[in-house]
């Protein structure tokens, strides 16, 4: 990767505000991961579901103070989450918000060579760490290639001196190389947990008490083996992929797209829920012929394992 670091405006993505006495053991019942773990210096991202076990949202969760957390998720879905969750706050003492107009989230990407921002080294270094600088909290998202979210108050812009702008393109090619799932308004309730590899990314507690969607989720863990799952492909495509887009591969399977990238090249790369593996001839066969045709991807490699 290039010495040079960067910063984007991540304008898509916002911010639900839950505060409260009771926020962790409300959010505890209703998210996949186990909230007790989040702390001043830990992030988290959770899964928030259905009954059914399907994804309606994911949240990177930071802890501002111990009874007022803010969750990052796309801007679209906030409004339908505060909603779905406000139905359960009953007697618990939380209120939530969409505190969208009250922040910014930028994104940073970097790595340890020489020429780094003098505000490099107040980042975190673990995957999922979190450090104040100045009034910003930074999370650091992922590994190599380094990336970072600086969420900011907004009369308070993050430091940002010595990181060049680009394109948010830049950095969805960089979520999508990292196997990161996003889930939006077209793909909401569209996929199980598992289909998104949120256990392989580290965000469902199997060891936690119950939440919503916790039984589907939990069955599929104990009992069986996924059959489908969140993979990454590249492809030269007739027109961009958007998530939700459906299609299906020469040998048969079907996907699902659940994030897309364009590259300068003209290629695209994607991730898409489809089968592992080979389907049965006998049952490509059987199905009703596809909508478009056929297409013709490349499977790349994802930079984490896939449970058994």
């Amino acid at each position: 990767m290039s010495s040079e670091w960067n910063s984007v405006s991540l304008d898509s993505l916002g911010v639900l505000r839950v505060r409260g006495a009771d926020v962790v053991s409300f959010l505890q019942g209703q998210l996949s991961n186990d909230i007790a773990l989040l702390g001043p210096g830990q992030s988290l991202l959770a899964g928030y579901h259905n009954p059914q076990g399907r994804v309606i949202a994911l949240l990177r969760l930071l802890q501002l103070a111990p009874a007022d957390l803010l969750a990052i998720l796309p801007r679209e879905l906030i409004g339908a989450v505060v909603q779905r969750l406000g139905k359960f706050v009953l007697r618990a003492k939380v209120k939530l918000a969409d505190d969208s107009a009250a922040w910014t989230v930028t994104g940073i990407m970097g790595c340890a060579a020489g020429g780094a921002p003098s505000f490099a080294q107040q980042l975190p270094a673990p995957v999922n760490g979190v450090t104040r600088i100045d009034a910003s909290l930074a999370l650091r998202v992922a590994g190599e290639p380094a990336r970072w979210l600086l969420v900011s108050p907004l009369a308070q812009p993050p430091p940002l001196s010595g990181c060049r702008p680009v394109g948010v393109q830049v950095w969805q090619r960089l979520a999508i190389a990292a196997g990161e799932p996003q889930v939006y308004a077209a793909t909401s309730e569209a996929f199980v947990a598992q289909m998104l590899n949120l256990d392989a990314l580290g965000a469902i507690a199997f060891d936690k008490g119950c939440y919503t969607g916790q039984e589907i989720i939990a069955r599929a863990h104990y009992r069986g083996k996924v059959k489908r799952r969140l993979q990454r492909f590249r492809a030269q495509v007739p027109a961009p992929l958007k998530p939700a887009d459906e299609g299906e591969f020469p040998d048969g399977r079907s996907f699902k797209v659940v994030d897309a990238a364009q590259r300068s090249d003209g290629l695209c790369e994607f991730l898409a829920v489809t089968t592992l593996g080979h389907v049965d001839a006998e049952s490509a066969a059987a199905r009703a012929p596809a909508a478009r045709a056929p297409l013709s991807a490349e499977r790349l490699a994802l930079p984490y394992a896939l449970p058994d």
